[in-house]
C-alpha cells in the first residue's frame, strides 16, 4: 500500500504504545508496577461528574457550536484573565477535544510546508509529529541538565532562520517536571518579540507546581508578547479528566477563527455535556487540585530519594508535573533496551527517553501510589545492580 507521504514521516506514540502493553501483561496476571502512565491516578472530583449527570439530565446531549458551548469558553476567558494575567474574550477560545487537537489545529492554521518550529529537546513525543503531519520542519534544540533542561535565549536565537515560523513552549515540562523561571520566560519573549515569531505556550500543568516554583504564562509578559502567543491547556492533569477530552485553544481571534474552520470539519463540537463536567470544574472549588498536588508532592519526594540512592542513575528534582527524566547513561543501555528489559526482567514499565529526543534517558511517572513507588523502585535498583 502506498501511504500518503505526510503518515509515513510519523512514528506511533511510544508512550502509548509501553502503556498499552503494562496493561496488557497486568490483565495476562504479571505483578507489573508501571511508571509509564501520563494521567493522574486519581478519579475525577465528585462535583465534576455531577455537573455532566446534571447536564446529561436536562438533554445536553446534541450538537453544539464547534468552537464550544459558550459559558465553558466565557469561563475559560476569565480564568486566563485572572489566574494568568491574559486579557482574551470568550472569541478567543476555542475548546478542543483534549489539548492534542488544540496543539494540532494549531499546527495545521500556522505551518505552511517548508517552515520550521523550534522544539527543545527532550519533548513531548507529539510535538514533532504534529509538525510533520503539517508539513512543516522540526527544529530540535537539544537542552542539558545543567540548564535544568530548558532552553537559552541565545540557543533559541542562534535556532532562528527565515524560515522559523513557531516556537514551541512546555512549562511545567513533560517528560523534565522543570519549569521556566519568570526571568528565562522574559528572556525567551524577547526572542520572540524580536524576530515577529509565534510561540505556543502548553500549559497543561500549570497547577502542578512544588517548593514555590512560579509559572508565568509567556504572553503576560508584555502586550507584544501576548500578540504573539496561543496558549494551549486544559482538565485533564489538574482535574484528572483524562478521559473526558476537554482541552482549549486561546489567542488572536485570526488564530481561532481559522482553528476553528479546521475543528468543523474533523471533530466539530466536544461531547456537549463533558463541556459542562469542565465548566464545574473551573467554577467549583479548587480544594481538590490542591489536594492532588500534595499527594503528589510527597510521591516525588519518595521517587526522588530512592532514585538518587541508585549508582548509575541520576536526575533533577522536578519542579512541576508528575515525572522524573533520569540520565541512564552511566549503565552503557540505551533508552529503549533499558526499557524493555525492565519491563521483561523485573516488571516494571517506564518510558525510553529516545521518545522524548533524548536516549540517554528514561521517563518515570509518580501518577501512581506510594506503594507502588517502593515496590517498583526497589525492583529498578536490582536490575541496575546487575547490569
Amino acid at each position: 500500500m502506498d501511504w500518503a507521504t505526510r503518515v509515513m514521516r510519523v512514528t506511533p506514540s511510544v508512550t502509548l504504545a509501553i502503556d498499552a502493553k503494562a496493561k496488557a501483561m497486568r490483565a495476562a496476571g504479571e505483578d507489573i508496577c508501571s511508571f509509564s502512565a501520563g494521567e493522574p491516578d486519581f478519579d475525577t472530583p465528585a462535583h465534576i461528574r455531577e455537573a455532566a449527570k446534571t447536564a446529561l439530565d436536562q438533554g445536553k446531549t446534541r450538537y453544539g457550536s464547534a468552537a464550544g458551548e459558550p459559558a465553558l469558553r466565557q469561563a475559560i476567558a476569565t480564568k486566563l484573565n485572572n489566574d494568568n494575567h491574559l486579557p482574551y474574550r470568550a472569541e478567543n477560545i476555542l475548546v478542543t477535544n483534549g489539548g492534542k487537537q488544540a496543539l494540532f489545529n494549531l499546527m495545521l492554521a500556522l505551518i505552511n510546508p517548508g517552515d520550521e518550529v523550534i522544539i527543545p529537546a527532550p519533548y513531548w513525543v507529539s510535538y514533532p509529529e504534529m509538525v510533520h503531519l503539517a508539513s512543516g520542519t522540526p527544529v530540535i534544540v537539544a537542552t542539558t541538565p545543567e540548564t535544568g533542561y530548558r532552553i537559552t535565549p541565545a540557543q533559541l536565537e542562534d535556532a532562528i532562520t527565515p524560515k522559523t515560523r513557531l516556537f514551541v513552549l512546555n512549562s511545567p515540562s513533560n517528560p523534565t517536571g522543570m519549569v521556566y523561571t519568570p526571568e528565562e520566560i522574559r528572556e525567551l519573549a524577547a526572542v520572540i518579540v524580536r524576530h515577529q515569531l509565534w510561540v505556543v505556550s502548553d500549559e497543561i500543568y500549570e497547577k502542578i507546581l512544588y517548593d514555590g516554583a512560579e509559572h508565568l504564562s509567556i504572553g503576560a509578559v508584555s502586550e507584544a508578547a501576548f500578540e504573539r502567543t496561543i496558549v494551549c491547556s486544559g482538565f485533564a492533569k489538574a482535574y484528572a479528566m483524562t478521559g473526558w477530552r476537554v482541552g482549549y485553544l486561546a489567542g488572536a481571534t485570526d488564530v481561532i477563527k481559522v482553528a476553528t474552520k479546521i475543528q468543523s470539519h474533523s471533530t466539530s463540537n466536544v461531547c456537549t455535556f463533558a463541556q459542562y463536567g469542565a465548566l464545574a470544574a473551573l467554577e467549583g472549588s479548587q480544594a481538590c487540585v490542591a489536594e492532588m498536588v500534595a499527594a503528589f508532592r510527597d510521591r516525588r519526594a519518595c521517587m526522588y530519594e530512592r532514585i538518587s540512592e541508585i549508582p548509575r542513575l541520576r536526575c533533577l528534582k522536578p519542579q512541576g508535573a508528575f515525572y522524573l527524566f533520569v540520565d541512564i547513561s552511566e549503565t552503557g543501555l540505551s533508552s529503549v533496551e533499558f526499557c524493555d528489559r525492565l519491563l521483561e526482567e523485573e516488571k516494571v514499565a517506564t518510558i525510553p527517553g529516545k521518545a522524548f529526543g533524548m536516549d540517554d534517558h528514561i521517563r518515570l511517572s509518580y501518577a501512581t501510589d506510594l506503594a507502588t513507588i517502593e515496590k517498583g523502585l526497589t525492583r529498578l535498583a536490582k536490575f541496575v545492580e546487575r547490569l
